[in-house]
C-alpha cells in the first residue's frame, strides 16, 4: 500500500519539571508512555524536541536581579550606556531591573521605529509625515513625547515600553532614540550592548569609535554570582522572566541531555532517534511584524544527525516543468524517480529554487515552537516523524 502520510508532529505531555529533576528519564518515560497510549511506531530518524525552558528548570539555572546588579556593578565602575534592548516584559524588563540594581546612571539608547525583533515604538507613517530620518536623526525622550504623544502603546500588549522602562530604572536614566549605536558615546564611554542577533557588529562599531568598556548581555552572568545560575556562552541572552525578582537563564550543556536521551532511547527501542533542545522558532508574525526569535539561537543542543541543510527539489517546479506532459500514475512514478535520483547538492539548480536554505535545526525548532506554543498546552516535548522522508519514501 502506498504511503499516504508525510511529516507529523505531536506534542507530548510531561510531568511538571522542577529543579533537580531527572530530565533525561522524564523525557524518555513521557515519550514511551505516549507511544504506548497512542499506538505510535517509532522509527530511525524520528526527532524529539525538548523546550529549552525544561532543561533550564531542571538545572535550576536561575538568577536574581541582585545577582545581575552585582555582576554589572563589578564590570562597570560608573555610568552605563545600554544600547538597543528589545521591548519586552518577559525578556528584557527583568534584565533591566537587574541592571538598575547596579545603582549606576543609565543612558538608554533605543532603536526606532522598532526594536531588533519588530516591536514598534512609533508609527512609521507618522514618522514619514514628520520627516524624521531614521538613518541620522537622534531624538531625546522629550522629542519623542512631543512628536508621538504621552501614551504610545504597543498594539499587542497595550504597554508604553518607554514609560515602563523609565519606571523600572527610576530617575537615574536618560532615554534617547537613534539607529547608530555609536550615538551612545555622546553620553558615556562605557557601554552594555543589549541587542541579540547583531550584537557582534554593534560591539565592534562602538569599540572602534573609541569606547572604553564594551560588553554585551552575553558577558553578564557568564559565571555564578553568589551561587546564582549562569551561562558561560550566552550570559543573559535567552533569559526570561521567572518571577518579579528572578530570571530563568538559557540552559547550559544542552548537548549532554540530547546525547543521553538518544542513547537511552536506542537501548530501549532499538531506534536511533535524533534529539534537540529548542527555544524560540525563527519566524515572523505577518500582522504584528514581530520576528519571533528573542533567543540567541534556535537550538543550543542537538544530536549529530540534525547537522546540515535540507537538500530538496521544488515539487511544484518539477511538476510544472519536467512532468508537464505526464498525468496520473505515470506522473507519480516520474516524480518519485526524479526525487530518488536527485544530486547530493542541489544548490543553485533551477529545480531547487524556492526551497528554504535554512539549517535543519532552525526549521525543526520553528515547527516545535509552533506545536508547543508558549501558553498552557503542557507539551514541552515534541515528537516529529517523517521529517527526513520525501514523496519517494514508502
Amino acid at each position: 500500500m502506498n504511503r499516504l502520510i508525510g511529516t507529523t508532529a505531536r506534542g507530548i505531555r510531561t510531568p511538571i519539571v522542577k529543579q533537580g529533576d531527572d530530565l533525561v528519564n522524564i523525557v524518555v518515560d513521557s515519550l514511551l508512555s505516549a507511544v504506548t497510549s497512542e499506538s505510535i511506531v517509532l522509527k530511525d530518524k524520528d526527532v524529539i524536541g525538548i523546550t529549552e525552558s525544561l532543561v533550564a528548570r531542571a538545572q535550576g539555572n536561575y538568577a536574581s536581579v541582585d545577582s545581575i546588579g552585582k555582576d554589572v556593578a563589578n564590570k562597570f565602575p560608573g555610568e552605563i550606556g545600554v544600547v538597543f534592548p528589545i521591548l519586552s516584559r518577559n525578556r528584557f524588563s527583568i534584565v533591566l531591573k537587574g541592571i538598575a540594581k547596579s545603582n549606576r546612571k543609565i543612558h538608554l539608547l533605543l532603536s526606532y521605529p522598532s526594536d531588533e525583533v519588530g516591536n514598534h515604538l512609533m508609527d512609521i507613517d507618522k514618522m514619514d509625515e514628520l520627516k524624521i530620518n531614521p538613518y541620522s536623526d537622534v531624538l531625546t525622550e522629550e522629542d519623542y513625547r512631543r512628536l508621538f504623544g504621552k501614551n504610545v502603546m504597543h498594539p499587542f500588549t497595550d504597554i508604553d515600553y518607554v514609560q515602563m522602562y523609565r519606571d523600572i530604572i527610576g530617575e537615574n536614566v536618560s532615554i534617547y532614540f537613534a539607529n547608530d549605536p555609536r550615538t551612545i558615546l555622546n553620553y558615556t564611554k562605557d557601554v552594555l550592548v543589549a541587542n541579540i542577533h547583531d550584537r557582534v557588529r554593534t560591539k565592534r562599531l562602538i569599540h572602534d569609535a573609541g569606547a572604553n568598556i564594551v560588553l554585551g548581555l552575553d558577558d553578564i552572568l557568564t559565571t555564578s554570582v553568589d551561587g546564582s545560575g549562569y551561562n558561560d556562552e550566552y550570559g543573559l541572552l535567552g533569559s526570561n522572566l521567572s518571577s518579579d525578582d528572578e530570571v530563568k537563564l538559557f540552559p547550559r550543556n544542552s548537548n549532554y541531555y540530547v546525547n543521553e536521551i538518544q542513547k537511552i532511547l536506542l537501548d530501549k527501542t532499538g531506534k536511533k532517534i535524533e534529539v534537540m533542545v529548542y527555544g524560540d522558532g525563527a519566524f515572523k508574525d505577518p500582522v504584528g511584524k514581530i520576528w519571533e526569535l528573542a533567543d540567541p539561537i534556535v537550538s543550543p543542543g542537538y544530536t549529530d544527525g540534525l547537522i546540515g541543510l535540507p537538500n530538496e527539489l521544488k515539487f511544484k517546479y518539477v511538476a510544472d516543468n519536467e512532468l508537464q506532459d505526464l498525468d496520473g500514475e505515470e506522473a507519480i512514478a516520474a516524480m518519485k524517480n526524479r526525487i530518488s535520483s536527485k544530486e547530493a547538492n542541489l544548490t543553485g539548480q533551477a529545480a531547487s529554487l524556492g526551497t528554504t536554505p535554512r539549517r535543519i535545526t532552525d526549521l525543526l525548532g520553528s515547527l516545535c515552537d509552533l506545536i508547543s506554543g508558549s501558553g498552557d498546552k503542557g507539551t514541552p516535548v515534541i515528537l516529529i516523524q517523517g521529517y527526513f522522508d520525501n514523496y519517494a519514501t514508502e
